[in-house]
């Protein structure tokens, strides 16, 4: 499909893909205020905070479903698609379950921008799940002035295997599967700072699924897992303590962070999606003095397609480790621990 290769994506976009992202303070705002008490005892949706909803259709086995869509993360529209796709299927992933089959959702700015690019973004999106092993079905589209697609995706799971955020353990070793720094180089991309072997290595981070990453800790006897996305790192270790009645101790130095991040983030190329997560935490992180700003504004930096963050028990986190770094692309890394209930949520030191 012929298409202007001169356009840039990013440029129709107030923000680069999660970061465009209601605020976590915004959204709990707006979630405390409505009434939505389940009509039955099957189902489990978003007052959980978790990853996926959840409806039991049987004894054995229930139907996880999630929706993720954003503002271009990248100008090709290829790897657009394939970058939203690869972020929509990442919370099946995380609870340890298996899409299904997915929906696009799509808004698209007829007037401004060529049919061809919509259609390079969708074929992103087919070729992506096929790697899924799954179809899309269909989808809704609308016209709007921002670019924004992204999947609705519906997976399945056995009962006894499903993988909460909120139930961490204390004493689990705290793992992450992908470096941390989306976020920080989208920013740099769109400001045309970025050279192209980042901008490459960072696409290739955003467009791996997690799909191994989750085979391999179901393995394992895990407690507890979730997905790094638009909250930043800070922020899903928050949401895995608030839920879990847990704190949790947070090394700086171990956390894999994409190369050259520190250099932008000491100029200040950091989202507006950052900087807002980092100011709705500040109040429930400890951190040691020795910390500088820029380091704080990359532990809350917000993801796009990040890595899984698995709370796993001492005695099984090497093996798990050692399985994870010699199937996957990125390094794995053990980055802290989950402890006792303390007054902060999260102790960072370096």
């Amino acid at each position: 499909m012929k298409y202007d290769k001169e356009i840039k994506l990013t440029q129709f976009s107030p923000g680069a893909g999660w970061a465009c992202k209601l605020s976590a303070n915004d959204l709990t705002q707006v979630l405390s205020k409505l009434n939505n008490s389940s009509l039955n005892d099957k189902s489990i949706g978003f007052d959980s905070f978790d990853d996926c909803s959840i409806y039991r259709i049987n004894n054995k086995q229930s139907i996880i479903q999630t929706v993720d869509f954003f503002t271009p993360i990248v100008d090709d529209p290829y790897l657009f698609g394939q970058i939203a796709a690869t972020n929509s299927l990442s919370d099946i992933y995380a609870m340890g379950g298996t899409p299904l089959f997915a929906l696009n959702i799509v808004a698209f700015p007829t007037e401004k921008l060529d049919l061809n690019i919509l259609s390079v973004i969708l074929q992103g999106g087919i070729d992506k799940c096929k790697m899924a092993k799954i179809n899309i079905l269909g989808g809704h589209s609308i016209k709007d002035d921002v670019p924004k697609y992204g999947l609705a995706v519906t997976g399945i799971i056995d009962n006894d295997k499903i993988i909460k955020n909120n139930t961490a353990k204390v004493g689990d070793d705290i793992i992450i599967t992908k470096p941390i720094g989306s976020g920080i180089i989208s920013t740099a991309i769109k400001k045309e700072l970025a050279n192209d072997t980042l901008i490459n290595d960072t696409i290739e981070i955003m467009n791996t699924l997690n799909d191994n990453s989750s085979k391999i800790m179901m393995k394992y006897n895990i407690n507890a897992c979730t997905d790094i996305t638009g909250y930043g790192l800070l922020g899903h270790i928050n949401e895995m303590c608030r839920g879990s009645n847990l704190s949790a101790n947070i090394n700086y130095n171990k956390v894999p962070k994409i190369e050259t991040i520190e250099d932008f983030a000491k100029k200040d190329i950091i989202p507006g999606g950052s900087k807002n997560n980092l100011e709705f935490l500040i109040n429930k992180i400890y951190f040691s003095n020795e910390f500088k700003n820029y380091q704080k504004y990359i532990l809350a930096d917000s993801q796009t397609s990040g890595g899984l963050l698995i709370s796993c028990p001492k005695e099984h986190s090497e093996n798990l480790l050692d399985e994870l770094n010699e199937n996957l692309q990125f390094k794995s890394s053990i980055i802290g621990e989950f402890k006792e209930k303390e007054h902060f949520n999260i102790f960072c030191s370096h």
